[in-house]
């Protein structure tokens, strides 16, 4: 009984200390970051000196303004007919929108990297073969190493030795 006791004190005390501890760190989180429940979160404006107004019209920005549509270079129209967007490059109208051009490019990226992936899967099964005929003549890295080696022990005792 006396440990039954010990334990649920123990626990009522962590309980305790965690309550704690959660009500010490609220003191410290911006009002923003606490956790709320049912609560609509908005920005606070305490320090604003004008009340967010919910039905006030947002400013119209400059590219509403614009002529939609792009006038794409000669590469954008390279990537355009790389890509498939387009058959020929008479097909290709004067203003062609951003959204495509960018899929255009995505597209070409994928491409490429399809196209890199199977040179590594290549050089690796290249690489592969030339280490087996190397092994089949008898070849490899630490024969290779101790000729050099010799060679260079060579060189150092003739020049050596040719010195008086």
């Amino acid at each position: 009984k006396l440990l039954v006791g010990y334990n649920l004190s123990v626990r009522f005390s962590y309980v305790c200390l965690t309550d704690r501890a959660v009500k010490l760190l609220e003191r410290n989180i911006p009002s923003i970051l606490r956790l709320t429940r049912g609560v609509d979160l908005k920005v606070n404006r305490r320090l604003c000196s004008k009340p967010l107004q919910e039905g006030a019209p947002q400013p119209r920005s400059r590219s509403a303004l614009r002529v939609p549509g792009h006038r794409p270079t000669d590469w954008e129209k390279k990537c355009l007919l790389w890509a498939g967007h387009f058959k020929k490059p008479e097909d290709i109208p004067e203003t062609v929108s951003i959204e495509a051009i960018r899929a255009a490019q995505t597209t070409l990226r994928v491409k490429v990297s399809y196209v890199m992936i199977a040179l590594t899967i290549l050089g690796c099964i290249a690489m592969v073969i030339r280490g087996k005929q190397a092994i089949k003549r008898h070849e490899s890295l630490t024969s290779i190493n101790l000729e050099k080696k010799a060679q260079w022990k060579e060189e150092a005792t003739q020049s050596t030795s040719a010195k008086p």
